[in-house]
């Protein structure tokens, strides 16, 4: 049984990973960390929890934070993580962090991302970043050899499972990359907002964070990683009236014209070995509601003829693929458990 600590318990992140954990066989939740909420049992704040998790929250300075576990999440904001992560590393914990702080492997990289969304963190452990992994599975080898891995953002993951394939065998012009993307308000987390308030959210949508999102610059290295070559994306987020859920549409130039069906075998010859993305044609009917509460992505592959654009519609759950669905399939990789262990979750209808 492996024995796990989550940080940020009270979250989003946090409780999405906690209600995966109960369901996976081989793992525990042995300590919940968290700066809110603290002394309140997680099934106090969580009520649907009552009987299934009545674990103490306990402060980051309680006594058991620094027990000895196998795995330690962080759903954390971008520097938490780099302050303790190698507390936990060197007492034997395999750690997995959902903010920006082990995206990226030098400090450089990261000083980039960080000045890109405007914040003023200095790394506190940039010794540890060339230990880190970027964590999506579907592009990376993880296996019980990696220590500490970098969590995606949601819309990252949505957008490189989009584009990883075309990218990877050069299909389409790498200066022509559109990346389209709506998403739910639970991607903003549980801390109030003015525009998460029901009056101003309902009936309404916007574009946001025009001048820079903090998905862009992890998209854009990791697609440059598949090609050998510097890539730049023009990326527009919009938020709509709806809980959860992201919908990416993403766009590039085809270098040839292309036959459809070939460019469908590329994809699925690419997923060939990931259990949760589904390639899709325009024939077959697909929707948030096809992925939500899971950790599928559902991508729907198309060309656009009279343009010679290659046209992907990429559908996740943000807390699920996008967030607390993929930590779980990296826990899975770390400790060498099968993919779907945990994960084997369907939508439900209507």
């Amino acid at each position: 049984m492996i024995t796990a600590k989550i940080v940020g318990a009270g979250g989003y992140g946090g409780v999405g990973i906690t209600e995966l954990i109960l369901r996976h066989p081989n793992v525990s939740i042995e300590c919940m960390v968290s700066l809110s909420d603290t002394g309140k049992l997680m099934s106090d704040v969580y009520p649907h929890l009552r009987g299934k998790c009545d674990l103490e929250i306990v402060s980051p300075d309680h006594i058991s934070v620094n027990e000895k576990f196998d795995v330690v999440i962080y759903s954390t904001p971008d520097g938490v993580g780099m302050c303790t992560a190698e507390d936990d590393l060197n007492r034997g914990a395999k750690v997995i962090d959902y903010s920006g702080d082990f995206r990226f492997n030098d400090i450089g990289k990261y000083e980039q991302y960080i000045d890109f969304i405007g914040k003023k963190i200095n790394h506190k452990s940039p010794h540890l970043l060339n230990k880190t992994q970027y964590g999506l599975p579907e592009l990376h080898n993880l296996n019980s050899k990696n220590t500490l891995v970098g969590n995606p953002g949601c819309f990252a993951v949505s957008c490189l499972l989009a584009l990883s394939p075309a990218v990877k065998n050069n299909l389409i012009d790498l200066n022509s990359i559109i990346c389209d993307c709506k998403t739910g308000t639970s991607g903003a987390g549980k801390k109030i907002s003015n525009q998460l308030h029901y009056s101003f959210r309902y009936e309404n949508m916007n574009a946001y964070r025009l001048s820079g999102h903090q998905h862009i610059i992890e998209i854009e290295q990791q697609l440059s990683l598949l090609s050998d070559k510097n890539i730049n994306v023009t990326f527009t987020a919009q938020l709509v009236p709806l809980c959860r859920g992201i919908m990416s549409i993403c766009y590039g130039s085809l270098l040839e014209k292309n036959d459809l069906n070939d460019v469908i075998n590329i994809f699925r010859n690419f997923y060939i070995n990931s259990p949760f993305v589904r390639v899709l044609t325009k024939k077959e009917d697909s929707s948030l509601t096809d992925v939500r509460g899971t950790n599928y992505c559902n991508l729907i592959v198309d060309i656009d003829e009279r343009t010679n654009k290659l046209r992907i519609v990429s559908y996740i759950d943000n807390l699920m693929k996008g967030q607390a669905g993929n930590a779980m399939q990296v826990i899975n990789k770390l400790f060498d458990f099968d993919d779907t262990l945990g994960l084997d979750i369907t939508s439900q209808y209507p």
